[in-house]
């Protein structure tokens, strides 16, 4: 992989920070910058035919329309599953969300039992907490092991005839940690359960094949794929999409309603994209599939795997004022605290050397109890970073003290 030919696809990787340094972004997991064949996708709707998908009689209509659903194609076939099990999104919290009011709302009993994890991001949490109160359900946690992760063995042991819903992420947020998602769909389903995914994290790194992961929804964002924000996928099997309720309802997404209150809805996907749709971000998702597809998703996701032992090899053998979390977790993402730093003061410090990254509790709030930290730092890296960039930051992390942080500040 050409890594620095790939740079050039990016604009942001050309911005300078106020001080002159090169721009070194290191926040992936909180959203990824956009090649130019993107940003060329969204201009050339607003520019060529800036007119409304599924409404006009007219032949920029029809051309939306035909554009829009190749993009829908171009997903299903992304991650492998049918057209129609593809249902367009603002984002993955709103896919989640979806799937916790339309489906779990629709079929949740007192006493039934939702399992997940303390490593979930909130869009991931918040919702099934809502829904399990809601409808009398219980919220269960699957223990994590010591470097955060769920096991299929753990997911076993909690299994009974009350286990209604699992609700897991593909690849956590904070550590990034993979989780076995194959065999906890086995699992699932064995116990007559079904399984929930958050894909936020792993679609944009890896191979996702929803025929042989055999999950029962899968959730993820455009934007974290390199692709426009406003934009997101929900998968679904269909006989599931068919029996789900959707959580909005307007034009569109309905064959025929009447005075009575009767309702016909469209049949999946349709029943759940009422109104305009983000037409420009789903043509900039499809171009982002089509970038991150021609480099390869076996070539992305083993370039990022090498930067990050990099990395960590640098951090653990020349750096003593770090304290790592992830250290023994396979990913893109180390998440660390500079020792008696404030993980909020540092960011400020490393933006000050032109380096970009996420600090604080990263959505992940009930994790952070887990690791006995309030805060934390992390390091997200994707394909278009490189050795020199950590290197850069090696060097930044060797500076930090009392002394230089006051510099910083004041």
């Amino acid at each position: 992989m050409d890594v620095k030919r790939i740079r050039e696809d990016f604009p942001m990787l050309k911005v300078k920070s106020k001080k002159g340094y090169d721009l070194i972004y290191f926040d992936n997991a909180a959203t990824a910058f956009k090649p130019y064949s993107v940003i060329d996708a969204v201009t050339k709707y607003y520019t060529n035919y800036s007119v409304n998908a599924h409404r006009g009689d007219y032949e920029l209509g029809f051309t939306v329309d035909t554009l829009y659903e190749e993009a829908r194609e171009r997903v299903a076939k992304f991650i492998n599953c049918e057209k129609k099990e593809v249902v367009f999104t603002t984002g993955a919290s709103f896919g989640l969300n979806q799937v916790a009011y339309g489906y779990a709302g629709k079929h949740l009993q007192p006493g039934d039992v939702i399992l997940t994890d303390e490593a979930e991001h909130a869009s991931n949490y918040l919702p099934w907490m809502n829904i399990a109160e809601a409808k009398g359900a219980k919220l269960e946690f699957i223990p994590l092991d010591d470097n955060g992760m769920i096991t299929p063995e753990q997911v076993e042991k909690m299994m009974s005839n009350k286990v209604k819903i699992i609700a897991i992420a593909h690849v956590t947020n904070v550590l990034g940690a993979e989780i076995d998602i194959k065999e906890i769909s086995r699992i699932a389903h064995e116990h007559g359960a079904i399984i929930v995914v958050d894909g936020a994290q792993s679609a944009p790194h890896m191979k996702v094949d929803m025929k042989d992961l055999d999950c029962d929804f899968f959730a993820f964002s455009g934007h974290k794929l390199c692709g426009s924000t406003g934009v997101g996928v929900l998968y679904g099997k269909y006989e599931l999409l068919e029996d789900m309720e959707p959580m909005l309802l307007g034009g569109g997404s309905n064959a025929r309603y009447d005075m009575c209150g009767n309702i016909l809805m469209k049949n999946p996907p349709y029943k759940f994209e009422p109104g305009t749709p983000p037409i420009e971000a789903t043509l900039g998702m499809k171009a982002a599939i089509d970038y991150i597809d021609a480099i390869g998703m076996d070539t992305i996701y083993t370039y990022e795997h090498e930067l990050r032992d990099y990395m960590l090899k640098k951090m653990q053998s020349e750096l003593d004022n770090v304290e790592i979390y992830n250290a023994d977790v396979e990913s893109s993402i180390i998440t660390f605290n500079i020792k008696d730093v404030f993980s909020q003061d540092a960011a400020t410090y490393f933006s000050d050397k032109g380096i970009s990254l996420r600090s604080g509790q990263h959505c992940a709030k009930l994790l952070m109890d887990v690791l006995q930290t309030p805060s934390t730092l992390r390091a997200s890296l994707a394909f278009y970073n490189t050795k020199e960039e950590v290197d850069h930051f090696i060097e930044v992390c060797k500076s930090i003290n009392k002394e230089s942080m006051l510099d910083v500040f004041f």
